[in-house]
């Protein structure tokens, strides 16, 4: 018999980041982009090794899909579990959970908003939270479990 300590009311579906980090990482990728086209024309860089290039390709490639996944990630709460899409997709079953607990970066909550850190019984998931409903699912997701202690 597996006991659950959770279940929410109702589906839950937001975006895994803020509309906030969404622009600083929209000015981010731009900026860096154009740094990067200026060092395209101000070095040489086809005179450098195939080692360099790969890794400046690989580096790029990585912004790209780091870029799409902070504008695409949404996450999930249902009664199975919780879920995020990204480059991977993460998700972790209710009977699973042993703990959570929403953290934050003091003075930094309206860039980034708190996180729920749900730990199983072998690994730590985080799961990221873009909006008001989300971050209430994710308050009392971890106050059930606090007290569960």
């Amino acid at each position: 018999m597996s006991l659950n300590f959770y279940q929410p009311d109702r589906t839950v579906t937001g975006p895994a980041y803020s509309a906030w980090f969404k622009i600083l990482a929209t000015l981010v990728c731009t900026a860096l982009a154009v740094y990067s086209v200026r060092i395209i024309l101000g070095f040489p860089l086809l005179q450098y090794g195939f080692g360099v290039k790969v890794l400046l390709a690989g580096a790029a490639l990585m912004l790209v899909i780091s870029y799409y996944w902070f504008l695409r990630s949404m996450v999930t709460i249902d009664g199975r579990g919780i879920s995020q899409t990204w480059m991977y997709n993460r998700r972790v079953e209710w009977p699973d959970v042993r703990s959570a607990k929403m953290i934050g970066i003091p003075y930094l909550s309206w860039l980034f908003p708190p996180r729920l850190v749900v730990r199983t019984g072998t690994a730590f998931v985080t799961f990221n939270g873009g909006n008001r409903e989300l971050l209430i699912e994710f308050a009392k997701i971890s106050m059930a479990y606090r007290m569960k202690r």
